[in-house]
């Protein structure tokens, strides 16, 4: 086993972790709902394909680290899931910075005028409740798991590895949905990206 990285302050982590946990999720709530009206002379999209990218690396990471710690390589699944935990960062500030320039996009909006009408509906089927489906209960997972993913490194680095294992077999299954997830979502709504 590795030793602690962290000394530990659980009632100091705790706070932390909540209050950027809560933080995190107001900012992505709040500005979700803004586009700001600027032109990057460049296809915006492009963040939404990076965080595709991010997203099945991480959904990578996760299963090379599950494979390192059931084989005994616990350095090398410290440095996957600290990979994972840098890559969500940057998929976070990506996720942000699409949402603000690209504004919202609609499954099925094959006029992109914002609105998915009855025929367009049609058209799509039942793929529009299978995305509606997938992409609801990503979003809160995705909203919900970001202190479980903390609290998780956080046992890990400060040794306590019980604590960490039982936490990790709910966080780990969860974090590896969302990501798997998110570029099957950005899959079936590139299409409709104006």
């Amino acid at each position: 086993m590795l030793s602690a990285t962290l000394k530990k302050n659980d009632k100091q982590a705790t706070w932390l972790i909540g209050i950027f946990s809560i933080v995190v999720f107001l900012v992505v709530t709040f500005l979700s709902r803004f586009k700001l009206p600027i032109t990057l002379g460049f296809d915006v999209h492009i963040f939404a394909l990076f965080n595709a990218i991010v997203n099945a690396t991480i959904a990578l990471c996760l299963l090379a680290a599950l494979l390192a710690v059931k084989s005994k390589r616990y350095v090398l699944h410290k440095n996957l899931m600290l990979a994972a935990l840098v890559l969500s960062v940057l998929f976070l500030l990506s996720y942000i910075a699409h949402h603000l320039l690209a504004g919202e996009a609609k499954f099925g909006d094959s006029n992109f005028d914002g609105v998915v009408s009855d025929a367009e509906k049609a058209a799509v089927g039942g793929t529009r409740m299978a995305y509606l489906a997938m992409l609801s209960t990503h979003i809160f997972l995705a909203a919900v798991i970001l202190p479980f993913i903390l609290f998780t490194a956080y046992r890990a680095l400060t040794a306590e590895f019980g604590k960490h294992k039982r936490l990790a077999r709910i966080t780990w299954p969860l974090w590896f949905y969302v990501a798997v997830t998110g570029p099957v979502i950005y899959v079936m709504i590139k299409p409709y990206y104006s």
